[in-house]
């Protein structure tokens, strides 16, 4: 039986975020520790645990159908792969940073300066774009230090909450580009992997849009039901059934989880009581 070869980063909160989507999507992996490899119980898949910066590679090769990755990863190793989907997670900026008590006045600063970096492709194509030359060194890791230690006068690397940026007395300057994990796709993808592929993403969307969305069950008054309807948005039209109290309604619909509070306050607003708010496992349309 065919099986989908899918690469995921090693260790490391990307991998956890992988794992729990594919969990969520209702695949059982068995990834025991310091595994290499490891099959789906329940679904043709076959997981491979990778370095990071290996995953483009593997998939310009076909060694793995698809991936679970950074989107700047994919920028910066394999610009000509394509992603299918954005999954939501793991999301972080690649940014230049400089010492805190440098002055900034603009990208010009960088002119003729030292940048450290493990984005060197994507520094590259920036600063062409502005029009500035700057000397690159390229740094596997801790990228943070090299201000200090007279390696550079700037970085460029990802920032997530800028902890680690304050603690080495930088600041953030300048945003290259934002970031998330994505699902990614072999060119040498073969038409049963592809099958099985299609499947897993109907899966995912599935599980995204649940994580976006809330099912929401509330009692009206008839006489302000349809106002209440008209601010319900619904996949459809809410649902709308009869109580047992007379001159009473059940409504149920799913809100986006982005506008939740002020639908909410509306909808008290307007009458609206015994407001019920669910969170969605999956959702289907």
């Amino acid at each position: 039986m065919s099986k989908l070869k899918i690469a995921i980063q090693k260790s490391g909160r990307l991998n956890e975020d992988s794992l729990q989507i594919l969990k969520d999507c209702g695949i059982a992996v068995d990834n025991g520790k310091d595994q290499l490899k490891a099959s789906a119980s329940n679904f043709p898949l076959e997981i491979f645990y990778l370095r990071n910066g290996d995953i483009p590679q593997y998939l310009k090769d076909g060694v793995v159908d698809a991936a679970i990755l950074g989107e700047n990863l994919l920028i910066e190793k394999g610009p000509e792969i394509e992603f299918i989907e954005k999954l939501g997670f793991s999301k972080c900026k690649v940014s230049l940073a400089i010492p805190k008590n440098e002055e900034y006045t603009g990208i010009s600063y960088f002119q003729n300066k030292k940048i450290a970096t493990s984005y060197p492709n994507t520094v590259v194509k920036f600063l062409k774009e502005k029009n500035i030359e700057a000397q690159l060194h390229i740094i596997n890791g801790s990228v943070e230090i090299a201000p200090n230690i007279g390696l550079a006068d700037g970085i460029c690397d990802i920032v997530s909450s800028g902890s680690t940026l304050f603690k080495n007395n930088l600041k953030e300057v300048a945003v290259l580009l934002k970031s998330e994990a994505v699902l990614a796709v072999s060119p040498k993808i073969q038409e049963a992997q592809q099958e099985i592929l299609n499947k897993l993403q109907f899966r995912l969307q599935s599980v995204l849009k649940a994580r976006q969305s809330r099912y929401v069950l509330l009692n009206a008054p008839n006489d302000k039901l349809e106002k209440i309807i008209d601010i319900l948005p619904g996949m459809r039209s809410p649902t709308v059934l009869p109580l047992a109290e007379e001159g009473w309604s059940s409504v149920h619909s799913v809100l986006n989880k982005n506008q939740f509070w002020e639908i909410i306050d509306e909808l008290k607003n307007n009458g609206a009581e015994g407001i019920l708010v669910c969170p969605i496992e999956k959702m289907v349309i």
